[in-house]
């Protein structure tokens, strides 16, 4: 079954990466791509379409379906998907331009300017952080020495530093993790459960946390955690970022496999 809090979490990483490509200097290698799991999600679909239709349904269209469906699975709405959609010929680590959870608002902001998407577009498609998990590497600066202080960041409830502590030792071996939305009843669920906790101060990861702080994006932040629409506003920024670079008419080509581009003629 295909799992919201598998494919939500991926989302947004999923539609800023152009393919699911193999190899040993693809996007899948990329530092900010390393946890992304689910890619059997997409080998199962892509198969399936191949043996009912070979060369029709391209990996990029079935990445921004799979996406919806598992978002509708999560309790959150259901948006319109286009289609038409071709993949790309190359797939390189160098060109993933994915933000880093320590980035800055404004900087953030900068980053999703450049895809043609807004400061609003970008706290709406932040709420994707409303399922999924992050590893305590990510944030344990957070929790001990935050910029250098020797302390923890002080935007983060004292009580949340305690509890992701015992989760996130700081000498541990492993790599521990928390769920993004510390809402236990919410965690699995795609709902505006995540503004409340970044506004509580409770959001994990640095990004998280400065959206409720920052003056370019706390009105929207304080607006969606409690409005009835955050389903609708996910779902137009989703079909926004589903239309970023996208490649159509003869460019690229339509994969017989996803990870992999098909070969080329001598």
């Amino acid at each position: 079954m295909l799992k919201a809090t598998t494919v939500v979490a991926l989302a947004v990483g999923f539609l800023f990466m152009s393919q699911c490509q193999d190899g040993i200097n693809s996007e899948k290698t990329a530092i900010p791509n390393r946890s992304v799991r689910g890619y059997e999600i997409i080998d199962a679909a892509k198969a399936a379409l191949e043996a009912a239709c070979p060369g029709v349904v391209s990996c990029a269209d079935i990445i921004a379906m799979a996406t919806r469906d598992a978002v509708f699975l999560g309790r959150g709405g259901r948006y319109n998907v286009q289609t038409g959609r071709r993949d790309g010929l190359v797939s390189l680590a160098t060109n993933v331009d994915l933000p880093s959870p320590s980035i800055s608002v404004s900087d953030s902001v900068k980053a999703f300017d450049r895809k043609g998407l807004s400061a609003t577009d970008m706290v709406y498609l932040l709420g994707g952080h409303t399922v999924g998990i992050a590893h305590c590497s990510l944030f344990k600066d957070r929790l001990y020495n935050f910029q250098g202080t020797g302390n923890p960041d002080p935007t983060m409830d004292p009580f949340l530093v305690k509890k992701l502590r015992s989760k996130c030792p700081q000498n541990a071996t492993f790599d521990n993790t928390a769920d993004l939305d510390q809402n236990p009843f919410s965690s699995l669920i795609v709902d505006n459960s995540y503004y409340r906790q970044i506004l509580l101060r409770r959001g994990i990861l640095q990004i998280d946390q400065e959206l409720a702080l920052d003056p370019v994006t706390k009105a929207t932040v304080t607006a969606t955690a409690s409005a009835y629409d955050f389903s609708t506003n996910f779902g137009q920024a989703m079909i926004k970022l589903g239309a970023v670079q996208v490649l159509t008419g003869t460019q690229g080509e339509i994969r017989k496999s996803c990870r992999a581009v098909n070969s080329q003629p001598a």
